[in-house]
């Protein structure tokens, strides 16, 4: 009986096949660009806006 095949796991912003030393990503420029995306607020986790003039002690 033959294994299956492991699947090849891909670059979440190219598609890409990975390289193991930039990994999950392909290349420098993959990583730096998924970087830019969380410095720049480019990816956002649902939820309730934040109010900065809300509540001083941070309750909810």
């Amino acid at each position: 009986m033959t294994m299956p095949a492991t699947p090849i796991r891909r670059c979440p912003i190219c598609r890409k096949p990975r390289v193991a030393e930039h990994a999950p990503f392909c290349s420098t420029r993959c990583r730096d660009r998924d970087l830019v995306n969380w410095l720049e607020e480019g990816y956002t986790l649902p939820g309730p806006a934040h109010d900065p003039e809300g509540d001083p002690d941070g309750a909810i």
